[in-house]
């Protein structure tokens, strides 16, 4: 059978630690004569992260990640990963949320069809998912965000839209993704004889 990305995560073991990284790119030229700053931001915005698996302590355990990272083939292949804290939002998210309008770009993201006059429809720091498999986009929404009273809001996201999603387009709130890959083309593991593993791996988002 044929390997085809992207990947879900083994389901054995566990993850110990997740260091996210957001990353932008702006650049800041600072005068040596008077100390005046020019900032310029573009529009490179993107996830990176450090996974460390938990200490696995069998063969079968650690040989479901192993072969996981090493059917990446470094950083060719793709996997789907989320914030294993932020599973759901800590807003009430209610409603059946679409995208609201087509060719939307930048940082911010008209949405409908939430259930109407949420206080509290997202809280700083949620996550949501826009695309699905392979066009899978991790978002967090920046603001405590509430809905109106025709159901409708507006996100503001980081990172920016990378692609204009399609009006009507289905919004992920539960248990969100992203496609990431390897950020680098060498994969180790460390064995502690008799049968202890560790295992941790860099990631970059994909796109």
């Amino acid at each position: 059978m044929a390997i085809t990305y992207p990947f879900a995560f083994p389901i054995t073991g566990g993850l110990k630690k997740v260091r996210w990284m957001a990353k932008s790119v702006v650049s800041m030229h600072q005068s040596e004569f008077t100390g005046a700053q020019e900032v310029q931001r573009h529009q490179g915005q993107w996830w990176e992260a450090v996974i460390s698996v938990v200490q696995l302590k069998s063969v079968e355990e650690s040989e479901a990640w192993i072969t996981f990272l090493v059917g990446l083939n470094g950083m060719e292949g793709t996997f789907l990963m989320g914030d294993p804290i932020s599973t759901s939002p800590r807003g009430t998210a209610l409603g059946t949320p679409v995208i609201n309008g087509a060719s939307q770009t930048g940082n911010s993201l008209d949405t409908d069809g939430w259930t109407a006059s949420q206080g509290s429809l997202f809280k700083a720091g949620d996550f949501i998912q826009l695309g699905t498999a392979g066009t899978s986009r991790l978002h967090k929404v920046l603001t405590d965000t509430s809905s109106d009273g025709g159901g409708n809001a507006t996100l503001d996201l980081f990172p920016g839209l990378r692609e204009s999603p399609g009006d009507g387009a289905t919004i992920v709130t539960s248990n969100p993704k992203g496609l990431f890959r390897l950020a680098q083309n060498i994969t180790e593991w460390e064995i502690s004889p008799p049968t202890k593993y560790g295992i941790s791996f860099a990631a970059v988002e994909a796109f």
